[in-house]
């Protein structure tokens, strides 16, 4: 095996002729190689460049030996890196799956890679979340429909819960911004909690719209959700089961604990209590999403939740990135999550 060095000349890798001199006459077979981070690219990447060397290197056959425009050669070196990327991705996963090689949610909702899905849900996309091994998604992937990147923050994470259990296999989407700005209520009560305000009645209706429309109405997850729907001096003070597919999210979604939410003061912590606790819900853990990028709670964006602070406030995410309580006649960032499936 014989190595030497090419020169880039007006976009081509050349080798010169007195560079060869060493080889006898004979048939070669040539790849050229080039150190890059990470590893070596090598051109071309599957077979090799053949050289026919006769009576002198002056009659190798085919003009200038072992010829690559640049372009070329930096196409080579991406198409690499995407290789490499999907091999430590898949690596990453394999690793994480147990000796019976599950793929399923626990997996995928340990991994983030944030990697650009298209600008519509595939029919191989939706036959990998329909089966439950959500094979080429993880935590972060996004597709971009309609000018909104609609990212994935959790994998089945309603599956298994509700008064009728939910048993389609899913994946939580929440927008990176929010779809438009609307208020909680027309005037600062939180009487009725989230269901008995007007933005869980009437303020979602858009919402449903735009997403129904990049998704389709088949494919978004329809459960059951257990949701406030009574408040007492500023306190949730009532749940119930609904029918739930676009709903603002809790503090518990995008905090992973309640921080500004209202407690019972003075009263019981039992839920069947008219003065307990009602925040007993479904949704009472930090979607992955937003353990891995805590950056995107805010996003620079001021955003309602649904919980419930006081007489006159819903909880919010400031812009700036802290947590906030805000009088529900507000105007402020739509941005619910939703699943599909």
């Amino acid at each position: 095996m014989l190595e030497i060095s090419a020169n880039v000349k007006k976009n081509q890798a050349v080798i010169t002729s007195g560079q060869l001199n060493k080889l006898p006459v004979g048939s070669y077979l040539l790849e050229l190689w080039d150190a890059v981070e990470g590893g070596t690219a090598i051109y071309p990447s599957d077979g090799f460049l053949r050289l026919q060397i006769n009576e002198n290197t002056t009659g190798i056959s085919g003009g200038i030996v072992s010829s690559i425009t640049v372009d070329d050669f930096t196409k080579q070196i991406s198409d690499l890196s995407q290789r490499l990327k999907k091999e430590v991705s898949e690596a990453v996963v394999t690793g994480l799956m147990n000796d019976k090689g599950d793929k399923g949610a626990g997996a995928h909702n340990a991994t983030y890679r944030g990697a650009n899905l298209g600008g519509a849900l595939s029919e191989a996309q939706a036959a990998a979340i329909k089966a439950g091994h959500f094979d080429d998604l993880f935590i972060g992937d996004y597709w971009t429909i309609g000018g909104v990147t609609y990212r994935i923050a959790a994998f089945d994470y309603y599956f298994g819960t509700g008064d009728k259990p939910c048993t389609d296999h899913h994946v939580v989407l929440v927008p990176d911004t929010p779809l438009y700005a609307a208020k909680m209520n027309e005037t600062d009560t939180t009487v009725g909690a989230y269901v008995g305000s007007e933005m869980y009645t009437t303020g979602l209706s858009k919402a449903k719209t735009t997403i129904n429309d990049a998704f389709g109405s088949t494919h978004l997850l329809n459960h059951r959700n257990y949701l406030q729907n009574a408040c007492t001096n500023g306190v949730p003070t009532g749940n119930a089961w609904f029918d739930s597919t676009v709903e603002l999210m809790t503090e518990q979604n995008v905090y992973g604990n309640q921080v500004m939410g209202a407690l019972p003061s003075g009263g019981t912590v039992n839920p069947w209590d008219a003065n307990g606790n009602h925040n007993h819900l479904i949704d009472k853990s930090q979607f992955p999403l937003f353990i891995f990028r805590s950056d995107l709670i805010s996003n620079r964006q001021w955003i309602w939740l649904r919980t419930v602070v006081s007489a006159a406030a819903f909880a919010t995410v400031d812009g700036a990135g802290h947590t906030r309580a805000d009088g529900a006649s507000n105007s402020a960032g739509v941005r619910p999550a939703f699943s599909i499936c």
